[in-house]
């Protein structure tokens, strides 16, 4: 089961995924694209793409939240 955005970056090198572009929220979102394209390859179970989206979504907003109180 995977926790962290780190664990979930994990999983998706384990299938050649490195996702960086040097944005945070931007990482977080093609993130979450790439866990839904091996979900959808059947690469990856149903409970660890939610798990794993669920960790993103909760990041995202943390992202967003802190960006909407700088500004």
């Amino acid at each position: 089961m995977k926790k962290t955005v780190f664990e979930v970056q994990q999983l998706l090198k384990r299938f050649g995924m490195f996702v960086y572009t040097g944005n945070r929220l931007g990482d977080l979102e093609l993130m979450e694209e790439e866990l839904h394209e091996l979900y959808d390859m059947k690469m990856i179970d149903q409970d660890l793409y939610l798990e794993a989206r669920m960790i993103l979504k909760a990041e995202m907003t943390k992202e967003r939240d802190k960006y909407e109180s700088n500004n």
